[in-house]
């Protein structure tokens, strides 16, 4: 690599932000783990924010779309949101629970929606072509038995028209269990360094290929 090259790519790298997003119900689980995991090959130019989802808390989200009122944000609502937009890239990170993300990740995601409509909100514009990420850590070892959550990240993705990276696959269930899944571990290494193609609703790619 030229130096002028190197310059280009350091650039680049220090114009990205990832926001780790833990939603799982326990500290330091195994969907943690292999999060950290991944995060430790990013550049050190590239920069990790790291929000809990148990520390900021938020209440089941109440849509008022069709109020005629301004509904009040909620305690630790903005921080969450300023930390979304903030990022080039949201890592998802939640256990496989009942086939999909955890209750805490979807709460978060279902405010989304009312980020989405506030008056003036330009969420949508500010998350477009950026890129959305799953880890997930499950007790089964066969990785389809995860595509509820793929299906999830994906369409939330197409939806907001940003990039999908897809979900970096582990198996564990006691604590620190996931450590063991060598093929997980691996994978990791490498993981955000795959192609995020800008993500499509499957009837999307179905009419691309006719």
């Amino acid at each position: 690599m030229t130096a002028s090259a190197a310059h280009r790519a350091d650039r680049a790298a220090s114009d990205r932000s990832f926001l780790f997003v833990l939603g799982s119900s326990r500290p330091e689980g195994n969907t943690e783990i292999l999060a950290r995991a991944a995060a430790e090959q990013l550049p050190a130019g590239i920069s990790q924010r790291w929000v809990d989802l148990n520390q900021l808390p938020l209440p089941d989200f109440q849509d008022g779309r069709h109020e005629t009122e301004t509904w009040p944000a909620v305690e630790n609502e903005e921080t969450l949101r300023q930390a979304t937009v903030e990022a080039t890239d949201v890592v998802l990170v939640s256990p496989l629970y009942w086939y999909t993300l955890s209750a805490q990740t979807k709460r978060y995601l279902d405010y989304w929606s009312g980020w989405l409509t506030e008056p003036g909100s330009d969420f949508k514009q500010r998350m477009a072509g950026r890129t959305l990420w799953g880890v997930t850590v499950m007790a089964d070892r066969d990785d389809a038995v995860g595509d509820g959550l793929v299906t999830t990240l994906n369409n939330t993705a197409a939806y907001m028209r940003m990039r999908f990276g897809g979900v970096l696959f582990g198996n564990g269930s006691r604590p620190g269990q996931v450590r063991n899944d060598e093929r997980a571990m691996v994978r990791a290494k490498t993981f955000f360094e795959r192609e995020t193609p800008p993500a499509r609703f499957p009837y999307e790619e179905e009419a691309d290929a006719r």
